[in-house]
């Protein structure tokens, strides 16, 4: 890793990675074998060699122990651990609340598509604030300039805002180790709480996600509850740019490989292989969650059976289920709903020397649990969502010789292990039928899909996943800090004016709305008074200088308004381009058939948003809704967002989220395009260019190192300077044309 950090990684989880145990009357630790500590624990291991990157790694957690026993440890029982410890105490009543709460009962079974089980429950949600914000005063009483901050998961969403806040400069990563839902499922939280959560999770620097869907899942809700624009996984803050990002987390692969040659787990397997002999094993195990899809997945198997009577007695399905967060009802629910439909096939199915379905109800050691993975022939893994699913990662990286893996197209892992055999866990016949071509399949080709599963699994463990997001996070931090924009200072204004004057060919582009007139009520209404045509008609009386104002208005009124200056006029933001003292030009190839079926859409936007209108351009339809109350202006326009994402989703047309207005026009027309062959073809020597709007990031982007940009208005921008208003942007006009005549 290139990563040269002088101080502290700070992992953040909601519980710390151990708990206390009594044994002979003194407190023991025991570590967790959860995902995250598993996923963590092999790159830790390296601190004390000097491989890491970090002077030291903190962990912070709340605490499944009281204070007192916290206190009455012996603390040298923690230094076997490869990071110290800070634990969060927190009000076991409040705790309950937020984490069976908010956490489990609301947020759980919504990102995982379960709309039916959300509770939504006022008093819940403020458990979970107030948890955070314990979260939160820990760590800023802790936190040094230089640390890394890295938060984990649901449970602490909030948590980067608050930071945030209190610590602008601070380093902030979050990994959401579960699915980000799309927004149609999202956006069923309370407005409040969906706002607060996604402004608590803008407050990170780098936000990591196991797979591209649910990235695009998170850059749709952050525009559609925010109004933030992203261009390749960026997100535009005001004050900051945030980056989104693919991590598909890894697995310790070497430890499992190697664990199939342990001798506890070649005798666990000899044991279960004689305990069935001549018969195939199909393995499953699980958290107990209705997430899983157990049910539909015994369904499927009960199919299998129904389907194919010659592989009674000669197949049996071992089903682990793992005790989970028994203290919530709909937990209990499922495991009694999962004993009775196993009772149920197993009476249905069972002979006096054949039982299809082996059921446990426990924990499996590391040892019992790779005898099971390599004694399977087929490993059956169809969650009906998940996050990642790392137990098909282990079930392959057992694996020493054959083996096949079903894996549900629902889990995260799907979209790396193309090779498994993927099924919908809702269809039982699918289910039915991908178990018989699992147990048909010929050896040699189960080696050729092992192997190449093996091999990227290989090139991605938990060690690369850890590394490759903290490089990220750190050149994120980088990216931030070159493209900080400055605020143009009087030096800059003296450098600017000095070039302009000593140049021999000069490019000004200039923006129309918000840059050279205030925005107004209505686009008519913003005609240029008599000092600003004054203004321009000097700038453009120097043949040294080729002015350009370059808008996204149309090309009646701008030909109307500067048609007798010697400019050059771009409208529509490209569509239309006038060079000075020549013909409009428009490309007459540009398909306008799209109007007729986007306007209605607006139509019905106009009646739902009083103050609200259409503007009818030639290669653009544009909703204006600057006379909207700023609320409801602010709602329908993300409404009207969504609708129109849909309605073009496979159409040549770009939609544009600008300063109170919603632009839909023909693809691959756009500021930037129009600005770089004025460049190209004009040899200049100095060039210019003043925006204030998002369509005009598209200028700053192609003009890099080509010259000046100036943006209006501060905040993450493209640009290489900002002005603090549309004043401003006169003002140094103003001071051109002195050098210029």
């Amino acid at each position: 890793m290139s990563a040269h950090f002088s101080k502290r990684l700070i992992i953040v989880s909601n519980r710390l990675p151990f708990q206390l145990i009594k044994k002979n009357n003194q407190l023991e630790i025991k570590e967790s074998d959860g995902g995250l500590v598993s996923a963590l624990q092999s790159y830790f291991q390296n601190t004390s060699s000097g491989k890491t990157a970090f002077e030291a790694t903190l962990w912070i957690g709340s605490a499944e122990f009281n204070e007192a026993n916290w206190d009455r440890l012996d603390k040298q029982r923690l230094e076997h651990l490869a990071y110290s410890v800070d634990p969060v105490f927190v009000d076991k009543k409040v705790y309950n609340k937020y984490y069976n709460g908010f956490c489990n009962a609301t947020l759980w079974p919504l990102f995982h598509y379960f709309p039916s089980f959300v509770e939504f429950d006022n008093e819940t949600f403020k458990a979970y604030e107030e948890i955070n914000r314990q979260f939160a005063d820990r760590i800023l009483s802790l936190l040094m300039p230089g640390d890394v901050l890295w938060i984990h998961d649901y449970q602490l969403m909030l948590l980067p805002g608050m930071i945030r806040e209190s610590r602008p400069e601070a380093t902030i990563g979050f990994f959401l180790h579960i699915p980000f839902p799309s927004f149609e499922v999202f956006r069923l939280l309370h407005r409040p709480w969906k706002e607060k959560i996604v402004q608590g999770l803008l407050g990170a620097d780098l936000i990591g996600f196991h797979t591209h869907e649910y990235v695009q899942h998170f850059l749709t809700t952050v525009q559609m509850v925010k109004g933030y624009d992203h261009q390749f996984r960026s997100i535009m803050l005001p004050d900051r740019l945030l980056k989104a990002e693919m991590f598909p987390l890894g697995i310790d692969f070497e430890k499992f490989h190697a664990g199939a040659h342990l001798p506890e787990v070649v005798e666990q397997q000899r044991i279960i292989e004689n305990s069935f002999p001549d018969k195939k094993i199909i393995f499953s195990v699980d958290r107990l969650d209705y997430t899983k899809g157990v049910t539909h997945r015994l369904l499927g198997f009960e199919r299998f059976l129904e389907l194919h009577p010659e592989w009674r007695e000669k197949v049996i399905f071992i089903l682990v289920v793992v005790p989970s967060r028994q203290i919530i009802s709909k937990y209990n629910e499922r495991k009694k709903l999962i004993e009775e439909e196993i009772g149920r096939i197993n009476g249905k199915y069972s002979t006096l020397g054949w039982q299809p379905i082996i059921y446990r109800y426990n924990s499996l050691s590391f040892h019992e649990l790779v005898a099971m993975y390599l004694s399977a022939d087929v490993g059956l893994i169809t969650p009906l969502r998940d996050g990642m699913n790392l137990v098909a990662k282990e079930y392959l990286a057992s694996r020493i010789d054959r083996g096949v893996l079903i894996l549900s197209e629902l889990a995260g892992a799907a979209n790396e292990l193309s090779e498994a055999l993927l099924v919908n866990p809702m269809d039982r016949d699918e289910v039915a039928n991908t178990i018989l071509q699992a147990l048909r399949m010929p050896e040699e080709l189960q080696l050729q899909k092992i192997e190449l599963l093996q091999k990227r699994l290989k090139e991605y463990t938990v060690n690369h996943w850890l590394a490759d997001f903290l490089r990220q996070l750190e050149d994120t931090k980088l990216l931030q800090h070159t493209q900080r924009t400055r605020h143009l200072s009087a030096r800059t204004t003296r450098d600017i004016v000095e070039k302009f004057k000593t140049a021999e060919n000069r490019l000004l582009l200039l923006d129309y709305d918000g840059t050279l007139v205030p925005f107004s009520k209505h686009p008519l209404s913003a005609r240029p008074d008599k000092e600003l045509m004054h203004l321009l008609t000097q700038l453009a009386a120097d043949k040294r200088t080729d002015l350009t104002i370059i808008s996204g208005r149309d090309s009646h009124s701008l030909q109307q308004w500067f048609g007798e200056l010697p400019v050059n006029l771009v409208s529509e933001h490209g569509a239309g381009l006038r060079l000075k003292n020549k013909s409009w030009q428009h490309d007459p190839d540009i398909d306008q058939s799209w109007k007729s079926f986007i306007r209605p859409m607006l139509e019905v936007f106009v009646q739902r948003s009083p103050g609200s209108f259409i503007e009818d351009k030639l290669h653009t339809l544009v909703w204006h809704y600057r006379n909207v109350g700023a609320e409801l202006g602010f709602i329908r326009s993300r409404e009207l967002l969504d609708n129109l994402h849909h309605l073009v989703r496979n159409a040549n047309l770009h939609i544009i989220d600008g300063n109170k207005v919603i632009e839909v026009r023909v693809s691959g027309i756009d500021k930037g395009v129009v600005a770089k062959k004025l460049v190209d073809d004009g040899h200049y020597d100095f060039v210019m260019a003043i925006g204030d709007d998002k369509t005009d990031e598209d200028m700053f982007r192609a003009l890099t190192d080509k010259g000046f940009t100036l943006k209006i208005g501060p905040g993450h921008t493209a640009a290489q300077f900002y002005l603090t208003d549309q004043r401003e942007v006169l003002g140094l006009l103003r001071e051109l044309p002195t050098v210029a005549g």
